[in-house]
C-alpha cells in the first residue's frame, strides 16, 4: 500500500504529469503510425480515404444545414463501426497475429538499402535487355502503394526472390508461365501468369497490342510500375501513373525504373509517347 501511495503522489507531481502526457501522446501517434504501415499497400488505404470524405461531408451538411444529406451521412457513420470491422477484417487479423508474435513494434522492413535497390534494378535491367534482344515478350508489374492482391490471385503463386535468370526463364515461349504478367510485391516475384485489366480508353492507338493495353490498364487503376517487352519489335516500354514511355534504350529504362521504383520519377530525358501515335509496337 505504501508503494502504491508513493506512485500516486509521484504521478501528481506537475513535472512528472507533463512527462506522462507527452509520453502518452507519443505512444498514441506511434500506434497510429504502425497501424498505417499495416494497411499500406492494401485496398484499405482507399477505404480510409472514403471514410475521411464521408466525415468531411458530414461536417459540411451541419454547417450548411443540408438536412437530408446530413441524415444519410449520420446513418452511415452510426452503422459505420460494424462496417469497418467487416471491411478491415484482414488487416485487423494481421495486426492481432503480429501482436501475438511480438512483431508489432519491430523495425519496418520497407526501408530498402541502396545495395538491395541496385541488385533489384540490375536484375530487372539484365533480364529485360536479354529478352528485348531476342524479342521475347514480357509483362512485369511492380506493386507500390496500391495493393495488387486481386491480380496476384489470378496467377500462379511463386513468392520467389528476384533474379534475372528466373525472370528470363518465366517468359521463355511455350513454357507454362510465359503467358500473362509477372507481379512483383515487396521485392519478390509474387506470382506469374497473372491477368491484368485491359484499358478501355478509346483514344489508345490501335498500334498497341494486348501487353501494352494491359500495362496501361493497370496503371489507370493503381500506381503500379509496369514493364513491357514487345514480342514483335523487342521494344522496351514502361507505364507509370497512366503514362506510357515507349522504345526506351536500356540505359533510359534503368534510369526510369530506378526513379519510379525507389523515388520520384523526375527524369524527362527518355521519349514519351502519346497513346494515339508513335512507332508501331504491338508486343
Amino acid at each position: 500500500m505504501n508503494f502504491i501511495q508513493e506512485i500516486s503522489q509521484l504521478a501528481d507531481n506537475e513535472v512528472v504529469r507533463l512527462f506522462l502526457n507527452i509520453l502518452d501522446i507519443l505512444l498514441v501517434w506511434y500506434v497510429i503510425y504502425k497501424g498505417l504501415t499495416l494497411i499500406r499497400g492494401t485496398k484499405a488505404v482507399q477505404l480510409l480515404k472514403g471514410i475521411f470524405v464521408i466525415f468531411i461531408i458530414r461536417v459540411a451538411t451541419v454547417l450548411l444545414g443540408l438536412d437530408t444529406l446530413g441524415w444519410i451521412t449520420k446513418q452511415i457513420i452510426d452503422f459505420g463501426f460494424l462496417a469497418i470491422i467487416i471491411i478491415f477484417q484482414p488487416e485487423i487479423r494481421r495486426a492481432l497475429e503480429q501482436i501475438g508474435r511480438g512483431k508489432l513494434f519491430s523495425r519496418s522492413s520497407n526501408l530498402k538499402e541502396e545495395q538491395e535497390q541496385d541488385r533489384l534494378v540490375q536484375a530487372m535491367t539484365k533480364s529485360v535487355g536479354y529478352m528485348a534482344k531476342r524479342r521475347i515478350g514480357a509483362l512485369v508489374s511492380i506493386e507500390k502503394d496500391t495493393g495488387l492482391t486481386d491480380y496476384i490471385e489470378t496467377g500462379i503463386q511463386m513468392n520467389s526472390e528476384i533474379s534475372s535468370e528466373l525472370m528470363i526463364n518465366i517468359f521463355i515461349p511455350n513454357t507454362p508461365l510465359h503467358d500473362g504478367a509477372v507481379i512483383v510485391k515487396k521485392n519478390k516475384i509474387a506470382a506469374a501468369a497473372c491477368y491484368l485489366p485491359l484499358s478501355e480508353n478509346p483514344f489508345i492507338s490501335k498500334e498497341l497490342g494486348t501487353r501494352h493495353r494491359a500495362a496501361i490498364g493497370i496503371s489507370e487503376v493503381t500506381d503500379a510500375i509496369t514493364i513491357i517487352v514487345s514480342e514483335e519489335t523487342g521494344g522496351i516500354s514502361l507505364t507509370v501513373n497512366g503514362d506510357i514511355h515507349r522504345d526506351l534504350s536500356l540505359e533510359e529504362f534503368e534510369v526510369r525504373l530506378r526513379r519510379a521504383w525507389f523515388g520520384d520519377m523526375t527524369d524527362q530525358t527518355a521519349p514519351k509517347w502519346n497513346w494515339r501515335g508513335g512507332k508501331k509496337n504491338n508486343g
